[in-house]
């Protein structure tokens, strides 16, 4: 897996058309229509598993928003568990004695490791429902998810997930930086939006790449087999 390829076809895909760029940071302001962001960030990933180069379009809006919705309902799924954790934790913190402190500091890290190991299988959960076209249940089955990941190789999957986080936070924080001193006038709240679009179609792409890639490996898997049954 070359992680380094990933990311620079990555950082370079949603450049190409910026007119879909700030279409996308136009709709992303406006309430309930921003919805149409998730379904977008589904449809930038089906197209890239569909093995196309270029920014998918704007067409049939219903669909779009439905997806977005659907991304959101998975989301809120994904963040029960840990949720409960932190709820429990604030229950024992409120107890206000150095036990039940230590029992909340222990369910709160708790609820953040649960977090953190869900976003990472999240992330392949979201993809493998695109592949499925939007198949809320496919973000759901984590058995097939986590084969996903072992076909990639744990460490390398572990070492992309790094790296992506590593990027999105550097791009985020310059994209804010600059953003805010320039809040004082118009172009510092456009460009946030236009730099929040730019790492919402750049995310999507390299989720896609990765889940492009452990669907090779499967397949490449299978031929020798297939070839062997029919001898």
């Amino acid at each position: 897996m070359d992680i380094g390829k990933n990311i620079t076809d990555s950082l370079r895909y949603p450049i190409q058309d910026w007119v879909k760029i700030i279409i996308l940071a136009v709709i992303s302001i406006i309430p309930i229509v921003d919805f149409i962001s998730g379904g977008y960030y589904l449809r930038v990933i089906k197209s890239t598993l569909a093995g196309l180069d270029e920014l998918p379009d704007f067409d049939d809006i219903g669909e779009l928003f439905i997806d977005g919705i659907k991304l959101i309902i998975v989301g809120i799924i994904y963040l029960i568990v840990p949720l409960i954790f932190f709820a429990i934790g604030a229950i024992f913190l409120a107890g206000g004695s150095i036990f039940t402190g230590g029992i909340s500091a222990i369910f709160f890290v708790l609820g953040i490791i649960i977090a953190i190991l869900i976003s990472i299988i999240g992330l392949m959960g979201i993809v493998n429902m695109a592949y499925y076209d939007s198949d809320i249940g496919a973000a759901l089955r984590f058995s097939e998810i986590i084969e996903r990941i072992e076909t990639i190789g744990w460490g390398n999957y572990i070492s992309y997930i790094i790296v992506l986080w590593i990027v999105l936070f550097v791009l985020g924080a310059i994209i804010g930086f600059i953003s805010s001193i320039l809040t004082f006038i118009l172009i510092g709240f456009v460009l946030y939006f236009i730099g929040s679009a730019y790492l919402l179609m750049f995310q999507a792409r390299s989720v896609a790449l990765i889940f492009a890639e452990s669907e090779q490996i499967l397949s490449e898997s299978l031929e020798p087999r297939n070839h062997s049954e029919m001898e």
